[in-house]
């Protein structure tokens, strides 16, 4: 007997699966079947093809447009997400990425049209992400872009158990005239604020420290609203303001938008204005939201810290001419947003400065040395 042939008390030899390494490949499939129904909720003129394909497909001139830009954005929920997994508040994370997306689109004057997910984990939870991507399906009807596609990945060993984390892709077009570039904007244009939501995908890593030092019961009814709990105050979905500006945008009546994440109204607002002017926005021309106070109280934060880090109560900048200011106001109010005014634009250098009974701050426009690629 040769040598090299196994013994006959040789055990047998182990096949190995990618299911041993912790992948389920019938379990990724049939979350695809799942949410087959989701994305078709969010069929839109220019995009009527089923899940499935190796990439998704748009028709722009399906879509009404004739001369048009594209233009894309990309971001994530964050950590935020930490409190949605450790309080099992799922569905309203989706709407989160959706709208960190689209509304970035939108200050460009360009309408969402496709969004693609990614959605990752170390083992799949079909439960969860289910609820996660129906509420990314969501964000996409209130955003009114279609879910063409994503990609759901499943990595052992990557993630700790029970966690995930999630990127959202938008792609908009805006006809090239309509383009919204900052070289409308002049002196002694209005400034219109736009409500937000709540904490919306931002300062979320502060969120969480003061919650863990401070010792708050998020599954207790918050201090400022007895109605409702403290973890669903600040879980509240970002606010998706295109529905809204859209019908503004198309008449012409917006100079300029500025999507108010992180960096605050000091660090935002500047992104939009030409290089000779300057922001002047009235602290006290709308009431801190009382999420806002809590945190605030909670921490001891200084006024511009908070300036810097939360919105404050603004979720959207709208800066238009002084002459179509009211108009557009009642419209946007008409349209179901919180509207205040809260500023003009100055002759200077760019920048923006805010200023109220707590004090003022500026901001010059160095965002863009410090946010280059």
């Amino acid at each position: 007997m040769s040598d090299t042939q196994p013994s006959s008390d040789t055990p047998p030899t182990h096949t190995y699966t990618y299911a041993d390494a912790g992948v389920s490949i019938a379990a990724g499939n049939a979350l695809v079947r799942a949410i087959a129904p989701l994305a078709r909720s969010t069929r839109r003129p220019g995009a009527d093809a089923d899940l499935g394909g190796f990439g998704g497909l748009f028709d722009l001139k399906a879509a009404g447009f004739t001369d048009p830009l594209l233009v894309a954005a990309n971001d994530g929920v964050g950590t935020k997400l930490k409190l949605a997994i450790e309080w099992d508040r799922h569905e309203g994370v989706g709407v989160d990425l959706v709208a960190m997306c689209a509304n970035d689109l939108i200050v460009q004057g360009a309408e969402p049209l496709f969004f693609l997910d990614y959605y990752a984990s170390g083992k799949l939870e079909s439960g969860v992400a289910e609820r996660v991507i129906a509420s990314i399906a969501e964000g996409c009807r209130q955003a009114g872009c279609a879910l063409i596609g994503g990609e759901t990945a499943e990595m052992p060993g990557m993630y700790a158990p029970g966690d995930y984390d999630l990127a959202g892709f938008c792609v908009g077009a805006v006809e090239r005239d309509r383009l919204l570039d900052g070289t409308q904007v002049s002196a002694g244009d209005v400034i219109l604020g736009l409500g937000s939501s709540g904490v919306h995908s931002n300062g979320f890593s502060l969120v969480r420290r003061l919650a863990a030092d401070k010792g708050w019961k998020l599954d207790r009814p918050a201090l400022f609203d007895q109605d409702r709990l403290l973890i669903d105050a600040l879980m509240a979905p970002t606010r998706i303001y295109v529905a809204s500006l859209l019908p503004l945008l198309r008449e012409g009546a917006i100079k300029g938008l500025a999507h108010i994440t992180g960096g605050g109204l000091l660090e935002n607002v500047p992104r939009v204005l030409p290089a000779d002017t300057h922001a002047t926005i009235d602290a006290d021309a709308w009431p801190l939201p009382r999420l806002m106070a809590f945190l605030q109280a909670q921490g001891q934060i200084e006024p511009e810290e908070m300036a810097r880090t939360f919105n404050t109560g603004i979720g959207m900048v709208v800066i238009v001419a002084e002459d179509r200011a009211d108009h557009v106001a009642a419209t946007l109010q008409a349209a179901g947003e919180t509207v205040h005014r809260i500023g003009r634009v100055e002759q200077g250098a760019r920048g923006c400065t805010v200023r109220g009974a707590a004090g003022t701050w500026s901001a010059k426009a160095d965002w863009m040395a410090t946010h280059a690629a």
